[in-house]
């Protein structure tokens, strides 16, 4: 049996729908534990006095990475049906731009307002009624957003072409950044007082 499951037809769209309901309410239990949905500890990270953000997302991605690697080498993965969106330059330079200004005014991305708002947090709730209004008022105003939108189209881009190596000597690389980013991150932290709590003492409602 050879991954992914879904594009060998190993199972249909119903099977399909189920699998990423777990997967997507164990990622929030695992984030909730963590203390991702306390807007006080995500928000420190641009402090530099609490980079568990930083952390799990680069071991998620380097797990992800490392994954892939060793699974197509042992020929249980297909790596050419794994979907790479395409990139557009411009609007996705932009739309990060607006990502990380929201993230720093609410403390909460997308995925952590959810699990703000699974354990009772208001501050999630606005968050995420923010982010509704803006898909609402990007759809509006997408007919005069439409040329930028699709401005500056690339293709498909994965870091061994970009950075013009073989891909083990990019997973090497990226392996490494991790390690020496972890690093870095641990004495941040232990430089300006610590890691903040997860907050289970935070009144609920608030952050």
């Amino acid at each position: 049996m050879r991954a992914p499951l879904y594009e060998w037809g190993f199972f249909g769209d119903g099977a399909s729908l189920l699998v990423a309901l777990a997967v997507g309410v164990a990622f929030g239990w695992f984030l909730e534990r963590g203390g991702m949905g306390n807007a006080r500890k995500l928000a420190a990270q641009f402090y530099f006095r609490d980079l568990t953000v930083f952390k799990v997302l680069f071991t998620a991605v380097v797990t992800a990475m490392l994954g892939v690697f060793w699974l197509t080498r042992l020929g249980l993965l297909e790596p050419s049906l794994l979907y790479v969106p395409p990139t557009w330059v411009v609007p996705q330079l932009l739309g990060g731009l607006v990502f990380g200004v929201g993230f720093v005014m609410g403390g909460l991305c997308p995925g952590t307002s959810c699990v703000a708002i699974s354990s009772g947090r208001r501050d999630g709730l606005a968050v995420l009624g923010g982010m509704l209004f803006g898909i609402l008022l990007f759809g509006e105003a997408f007919p005069v957003l439409e040329g930028l939108y699709s401005a500056t189209p690339v293709g498909t881009l994965t870091l061994p072409e970009v950075l013009r190596l073989p891909y083990e000597a990019t997973v090497l690389l990226v392996t490494a950044m991790a390690v020496a980013g972890f690093v870095l991150a641990e004495r941040l932290e232990r430089g300006r007082g610590g890691p903040v709590g997860p907050g289970p003492d935070t009144p609920q409602g608030g952050t």
